[in-house]
């Protein structure tokens, strides 16, 4: 076909193999776009598997009958896509799945499916969307691309765009007490790429397990032993993770909710912080500060950061996902900085960073004042729902005992002993109410009583107060009220 050439070459076992890859020399697209363009879709469609070796952009260039600078481009771009892997002395092949593709996630891929037909969902996990503040977002992005420039709209650092960088070190400071520096600080897709990064990095130092909290993340879990390491269960109790059994667990990391324990909303009191960081530094471990729900804690319940007592041992997470939305897909690691040069180099390896239009967009959101604003929405509309919880626990749910104190996402319920656990969240589901038992958090101890973990993040205060009555009419069918 005219302005066509079609490139073959030969693998070292002689073996001839076909790449089928075009150029259209009539075509506007540039002809590195092209080459680009044609071996992705030969690597996304399955034409070119993992390890794959393709030719050498010297050879494709002579093959195709284009300049080198045109193969070198379109290959550069793939590597940094991840698409392609370069050695020198090895040429390039078809690069694996990046790590953090292969890893679950978080949120349960069934949840949709399980929610056909309830009316009321009290299970947590997600946040309040609807409150979404979409005009000022909306307002900080508009203003954000018309002030973007060649800089903005390229390729931002792996590790984030600076100005994002330098802003979030400010307010986390500001509002967490966080002690840290923009270089020590990076952007991530969310609190679950976070997560895989620094078990990866623990695997590369000979970790082969790490820490949680028991009841926890039963995600967070899954998520943990996909990745390599054997997740090892830490009680928790009224004062948090019980600090001396993790002590004699023979664990050097561990991953905790210490400002506000989830599921129960257990604080880690200041003896139990100063012992947990004493271990740290006995073992050269180190501590994975969750701190998924801190902005909507009254100030009263709020201590500053576990990190702020030892930022040489403690790896501060946080993310948007509960704050703002999980679709805009932002999360934060602060790290030491010895540990960090090691995020980053996993990092490198993975993908080329996070939009930078939305690290922008988050940085003038941060700076015009609006998440403050909206935190302070937030923080008064969730009191008020908990309050909806206390009243009507009393009302309908008599026996049980709400632990932790009144602020955060959640309420866990403590049901009496007697009472069947799971008789009542399918007595729940009958009702129309989609709620998780406290045996669902549990890795292994099974010493706690039965309870209920609701969620309130997501459901208003008419319809959480409608949704509780009905779950206690289920509590009475089984004889919770039952004396």
């Amino acid at each position: 076909m005219p302005g066509h050439t079609t490139s073959s070459v030969r693998e070292k076992t002689t073996l001839p193999w076909q790449l089928a890859l075009t150029v259209d020399r009539d075509s506007p697209l540039p002809l590195a776009v092209q080459v680009r363009n044609s071996l992705r879709r030969l690597v996304e469609n399955g034409s070119l598997r993992p390890g794959t070796r393709i030719p050498s952009t010297r050879q494709l260039a002579h093959d195709l009958g284009v300049s080198r600078s045109v193969t070198v481009e379109a290959y550069e771009q793939l590597a940094a896509e991840g698409y392609l892997l370069t050695k020198r002395g090895s040429g390039t092949t078809v690069s694996e799945p990046p790590a953090s593709q292969a890893v679950p996630t978080l949120v349960a891929p069934d949840r949709d499916r399980e929610s056909a037909g309830a009316l009321w969902d009290l299970r947590t996990g997600t946040s309040d969307i609807a409150a979404f503040p979409r005009q000022e977002w909306i307002r900080c992005l508009t203003a954000v691309i018309n002030d973007a420039g060649r800089q903005e709209l390229s390729y931002a650092p792996p590790a984030g765009v600076p100005l994002t960088r330098h802003v979030l070190t400010g307010y986390l400071g500001r509002v967490r007490g966080v002690r840290t520096r923009p270089e020590d600080l990076m952007l991530t897709a969310g609190f679950a790429q976070g997560l895989a990064l620094i078990c990866q990095v623990l695997i590369d130092r000979g970790h082969t397990a790490l820490g949680v909290e028991d009841p926890g993340h039963p995600g967070e879990r899954e998520f943990i032993t996909s990745s390599g390491l054997r997740p090892v269960g830490i009680p928790v109790d009224q004062d948090g993770l019980r600090v001396d059994l993790l002590e004699r667990s023979g664990v050097r990391a561990v991953l905790m909710t210490p400002g506000n324990h989830f599921p129960t909303g257990a604080r880690l009191g200041t003896d139990r912080r100063e012992r947990l960081i004493a271990w740290a530094r006995a073992v050269d471990g180190y501590v994975l500060e969750d701190d998924f729900d801190s902005a909507f804690l009254h100030r009263s319940d709020r201590l500053p950061a576990l990190q702020s007592l030892a930022p040489d041992r403690v790896v501060y997470a946080g993310s948007a996902s509960k704050i703002l939305a999980p679709a805009l897909r932002l999360g934060w690691l602060a790290a030491p900085s010895e540990l960090m040069a090691s995020v980053e180099h996993v990092r490198s390896g993975w993908d080329i960073g996070c939009s930078g239009i939305e690290q922008l967009t988050l940085a003038r959101f941060i700076d015009t004042g609006a998440l403050d604003r909206h935190q302070r929405k937030m923080r008064t509309e969730f009191h008020k729902r908990r309050a909806v919880v206390h009243r009507q626990c009393a009302a309908h749910l008599p026996g049980t005992r709400l632990l932790g104190r009144d602020s955060g996402l959640q309420a866990y319920v403590e049901l009496p002993r007697h009472l069947d656990e799971q008789a009542l969240v399918r007595a729940a589901r009958n009702r129309s109410v989609l709620v998780r038992g406290g045996r669902f958090y549990t890795l292994a101890d099974t010493t706690r009583p039965p309870a209920l973990v609701v969620s309130y993040a997501s459901v208003n205060r008419a319809e959480l107060s409608r949704s509780l009555a009905a779950l206690g009419e289920a509590y009475r069918e089984l004889g919770g009220a039952a004396r």
